[in-house]
């Protein structure tokens, strides 16, 4: 919490006398053990879980009636004693603790790390090297949610992975079921010369405020949560269910809306959060502006009051519409943001977009190569992973250069490499060498350098391709290839769960299953996040795997032979209905 302390904020959440969350811990009360506040009303009858009844429950929802996820230390205890693979039910229990067991993909465990603001120390990064190296598989991925996975363990071992990361001052509690996961933030905050706001206090206080209540977890299904500080390096908030993205409000900005609302609310000039709720691309909807304008001290217990809000009344009977999106549906915003206002001891502040400044238009692969620092003289310089994965001993080689170069800091971003940060400008060159002796890179065409992939088969049940394998196949295709003028992203997920958000890539490879029982792809163009949001359109389905880099290739070269001047590939694919994009691409 150092930078919580260094930054003077204090976001964090207290209860008022009548159990409404505030923004000032002085006025904290008394909790029940199941996090909830003592005057508040009393628990669901002992035959219904937030008034559905138990004969409706899904059968995840029933085993967490049963018995807490949270609690099954002794479970996990006796698996590890007796190096016991789990059945169905313990599987379920165990993804509470971050722990996954992919068999058929792999006959062991996954850990899935928190790693709050996506900020992480050299320290950590060496001990998480020796942890995947000794007792894991000797790698770890960097996910699309700026965290890590280290895979291949095996059941006698969890008890000992489990307190080894909890020894590097990190936790996997939470990071899978139905739980929030990785808060995330920008991965620049702190040192990016045009945010407006350092959110890692914010997310780091939100992941600690989640790690101390209990009724936080259990949720209904899987729950999102990003800061965005407005620089120019996304951290895509708008595919979170709750995004908090930083604006300024300036005296100018508000003028014009005061000059055709007069009886507008008035706003002081300043930095605050607006607030966008509902995103899940997988399900095709972004997260949508609520018109809240939230003072960065609030926005914690905002995000737990909505938190609490989705846990009581999201649905527990079908996991395809648990999702806070499928909520907001069927019940419209405004009466959640009643119920969440309900909880809360200040108000619900609105105001139109209009009146706030403009977001700063992020730059596509801004992850990649060196970046000026607002510190003067200082640089971060990102890293290139392919396909995020690390081995033990390129995780040992970044730590150290960290330590050499910067200030023993790291950044994981959502694009599924890293950031070197503090590192001054005599070094800047050295470093980047050392890197590339590596086998990462600092600059890729602007094609390679936004391919992102999810686990794929090799290490998922429900991936139906090897997207690593195809994704780092097409880096080494297109490093010699097919030269375009604008930044492209390229998204392979194995499966429609959409864990590399296919939708939102300039390019989108879902996986699929060939009649022949081949691995193949329906293939999806003009997705994009942030400035370019939209949800990209099916172009073709059942792609064979090994046709993917040609068909890539074919996609960019007939791109930057249609184009217009200065286009980019979103606007050049929206421009053309789906049979035009296929004509072009199939002669």
């Amino acid at each position: 919490m150092a930078g919580v302390s260094a930054s003077g904020l204090l976001p964090f959440v207290g209860l008022s006398a009548n159990g409404q969350l505030t923004a000032a811990p002085a006025a904290g009360g008394a909790l029940r053990p199941d996090g909830a506040p003592l005057n508040l009303a009393a628990p669901p009858a002992e035959d219904t879980v937030f008034h559905t009844p138990l004969s409706d429950l899904c059968k995840e929802e029933r085993w967490k009636y049963d018995e807490n996820p949270l609690d099954a230390w002794d479970r996990l205890l006796k698996h590890a004693d007796e190096n016991k693979t789990p059945d169905p039910e313990h599987t379920y229990r165990f993804k509470t603790f971050g722990l996954f067991y992919v068999a058929p993909a792999q006959d062991s465990f996954m850990i899935r790390l928190r790693v709050p603001a996506c900020e992480l120390s050299a320290a950590q990064l060496h001990g998480l090297a020796d942890l995947a190296a000794e007792l894991g598989g000797g790698c770890a991925h960097v996910t699309t949610r700026g965290n890590l996975q280290i895979r291949e363990f095996k059941p006698r071992d969890l008890i000992k992975v489990l307190t080894r990361v909890q020894e590097l001052g990190l936790t996997s509690r939470g990071a899978g079921a139905d739980n929030i996961r990785n808060v995330t933030a920008s991965p620049d905050s702190g040192f990016a010369p045009d945010e407006l706001l350092d959110v890692r206090p914010h997310a780091k206080a939100l992941h600690h405020y989640i790690l101390n209540h209990r009724d936080l977890y259990g949720l209904p299904r899987k729950f999102n949560v990003a800061f965005d500080s407005g620089s120019s390096l996304s951290v895509a908030a708008d595919t979170n269910d709750i995004g908090f993205i930083a604006v300024r409000v300036t005296e100018k900005s508000v003028s014009e809306v005061e000059r055709v609302a007069p009886n507008a609310l008035s706003i002081a000039p300043g930095t605050y959060f607006r607030v966008q709720l509902g995103g899940i691309t997988g399900h095709k909807d972004f997260a949508k502006d609520t018109g809240l304008l939230v003072r960065p001290s609030e926005a914690v217990a905002l995000a737990a009051a909505m938190i609490r809000v989705f846990a009581e009344h999201g649905n527990r009977t079908d996991r395809k519409k648990a999702r806070l999106k499928y909520l907001l549906e069927k019940w419209g915003v405004e009466k959640f943001l009643e119920e969440a206002a309900k909880k809360l001891a200040f108000p619900l502040v609105r105001l139109p977009l209009a009146a706030c400044e403009p977001r700063r238009p992020v730059e596509k692969h801004a992850w990649l190569g060196a970046r000026k620092q607002a510190q003067r003289g200082l640089n971060s310089l990102g890293v290139g992973i392919p396909v995020g994965r690390l081995s033990a001993k390129q995780m040992h080689a970044l730590a150290d250069l960290a330590t050499n170069y910067g200030k023993g800091e790291l950044r994981l971003t959502v694009w599924q490499n890293v950031l070197i940060p503090h590192v001054p400008d005599a070094f800047v060159a050295t470093l980047a060498r050392s890197v590339q002796r590596l086998g990462l890179f600092t600059e890729a065409s602007l094609a390679a350098g936004g391919i992102i992939a999810c686990t794929g088969n090799k290490g998922c049940k429900y991936s139906a391709a090897d997207t690593k394998g195809h994704a780092v196949a097409l880096i080494k295709h297109l490093g010699h290839r097919a030269t375009v003028s604008t930044p492209v992203n390229i998204h392979f997920t194995g499966c429609p769960h959409s864990c590399a958000q296919h939708y939102c890539g300039d390019l989108g490879f879902v996986g699929t299953k060939l009649a022949d029982g081949s691995e193949g792809y329906h293939v999806v163009l003009g997705g994009g996040m942030d400035h370019e949001q939209a949800i990209a359109r099916e172009i073709f389905r059942g792609v064979r795997a090994t046709e993917v880099n040609t068909l890539v290739e074919k996609v960019l070269v007939t791109y930057e032979a249609k184009k217009s001047r200065g286009e980019t590939f979103a606007q050049w694919t929206r421009r053309h209905t789906e049979k035009e994009l296929q004509e072009f691409l199939s002669t």
